[in-house]
């Protein structure tokens, strides 16, 4: 579709380059008190961000990433304002999950005090679930996005009226203006592939969850955006619903790339619904299989959309892992929470997962309302039951955009400190569970029963020569890994 004469006018009386700092905040990352280790168990890429990054620079605009999380960051937040700053922005952007979003404001609140000219402007999930209620209550910003990230930013680089970009939240005036929501990008192969090069220390300083590879160095790719399911406990305010996914050919062209510019051997797909459209991922295996990378991958699989074929085929297109959403093994919760599975069917797909030579890593939540005792017991017990290869225990954490958001004080305590916010704390106790101490000492003895379950020990040194990289990097930082696992030795009452 064509610009208008408007948006031509706007584009040919607007500078052609402008210099954009975009900054991924860290935020509170671990437990209160504790040395956060977030840096070095598992230090993602921030991959919106990154994709954010190479659409501007596709417009033509000079950007740097600057990531609080990466190698060499300073804590300090002064200190991460002056090497932001250093780059002489015209535009600083962020990009901001709930728990970094206070760290977001007082970035911004530093740079308006130093350089008060500096164009401020923040957009992630949280920002879109709450829009304008958080630019009145945080001025330092001069704007907000809501949604998809990448329109609305270059429109607002490229110097149109902000009264007519979608997407954004605005002043006029005293007022603050929520402007017409922003379409979805409909067609996610126009998107140049994220912009890894403007990453500090990619990908050698990025680590990838311990043990969930062989090879390294590690990636992330994201290949869908949206869901057509809707979790109690699931943010969709910036996807939203329905499901739009790269085609076979661009992510295998993204894999090659990360392959042949960065030497990656082993890439994370972090998407909801990897194979929910067959048709794509039989393309994509068998493009793989034709035409090898040296690449393993880890993908993520929802129940009822694997079977027999397909799962042979992922192992031969490289895959080494699978994840499962199962959240919880009681029933009832199930039903409420994660409607659509059942726990037979886990059980079924978690063994033609193992029958195809993959991995089946199971992912659970603990602390959804309705949650007692009984049923953490009854989800650990599930949990060995079903003999998988590794498994990942979320806390449960509310967020604004989430269906339960609005009901979630009636169901238990919530303490709303968004730093805390983050799932690795426990903000919530349901009425099941007597407090939140209790609910730390059920996780922590739940978690340690996992790893140290007989069964799992024995399949873990089977594999002893694959883990070999993860267990050279485990040496490496040996007090920061202990210092961790001591948060999950059970405490007495």
């Amino acid at each position: 579709m064509g610009m208008t004469e408007k948006e031509k006018k706007n584009m040919a009386s607007s500078p052609q380059k402008k210099r954009i700092v975009l900054v991924h905040p860290r935020g509170f990352n671990w437990f209160p008190g504790k040395r956060d280790i977030t840096d070095i168990a598992n230090r993602m890429v921030p991959q919106g961000l990154l994709s954010i990054a190479a659409y501007l620079i596709k417009q033509g605009h000079n950007v740097v990433v600057y990531d609080c999380l990466g190698p060499g960051a300073p804590l300090d937040l002064p200190k991460q304002t002056r090497e932001i700053l250093s780059f002489q922005p015209q535009i600083v952007g962020f990009s901001a999950t709930t728990s970094s979003f206070p760290d977001a404001a007082d970035l911004a609140q530093f740079i308006k005090q130093q350089i008060p000219d500096t164009t401020t402007v923040c957009g992630g999930v949280h920002v879109s679930a709450l829009e304008g209620k958080l630019l009145q209550d945080y001025p330092a910003f001069d704007y907000l996005i809501a949604g998809e990230g990448e329109e609305t930013i270059a429109e607002l680089a490229a110097g149109f009226d902000p009264a007519e970009i979608k997407g954004l939240i605005r002043w006029q005036e005293a007022q603050v203006m929520v402007n017409e929501p922003r379409p979805k990008i409909a067609d996610l192969d126009s998107l140049p592939f994220p912009a890894y090069e403007k990453l500090k220390g990619f990908p050698h300083d990025y680590h990838l969850p311990l043990f969930s590879y062989i090879n390294t160095p590690g990636a992330t790719m994201i290949t869908s955006r949206g869901c057509m399911y809707q979790c109690s406990y699931c943010d969709r305010s910036v996807f939203k619903k329905g499901f739009r996914y790269n085609s076979a050919a661009y992510i295998y062209e993204h894999m090659k790339y990360l392959r042949e510019k960065f030497g990656v051997r082993h890439v994370n797909i972090y998407d909801d619904l990897f194979t929910a459209n067959r048709r794509r991922i039989v393309e994509l295996c068998e493009k793989l299989s034709r035409y090898p990378l040296g690449i393993h991958f880890n993908c993520a699989v929802r129940v009822g959309y694997t079977d027999d074929d397909l799962l042979r085929m992922l192992k031969d297109a490289g895959c080494l892992m699978v994840s499962l959403g199962v959240e919880s093994a009681d029933p009832e919760m199930l039903a409420r929470h994660k409607s659509g599975v059942s726990l037979d069917e886990v059980r079924d797909t978690v063994q033609r997962i193992q029958k195809a030579n993959l991995r089946a890593k199971g992912l659970f939540m603990m602390g959804l309302p309705g949650e007692t005792e009984e049923s953490i017991k009854r989800t650990s017990d599930f949990i060995i039951e079903l003999g998988l290869d590794d498994m990942n225990m979320a806390k449960f954490t509310p967020f604004p955009g989430a269906p339960l958001w609005n009901t979630i004080t009636e169901e238990g305590t919530f303490q709303e400190d968004w730093r805390l916010m983050n799932c690795l704390n426990f903000v919530f106790i349901p009425q099941g569970i007597k407090s939140r101490e209790r609910l730390d000492q059920l996780y922590n003895e739940h978690v340690k029963r996992f790893y140290s379950d007989k069964a799992w020990r024995e399949r873990f040194r089977k594999r002893i020569w694959q883990h070999r990289k993860s267990l050279l990097y485990l040496l490496r930082h040996l007090p920061s890994f202990w210092s961790a696992k001591n948060q999950f030795e059970p405490k007495s009452n």
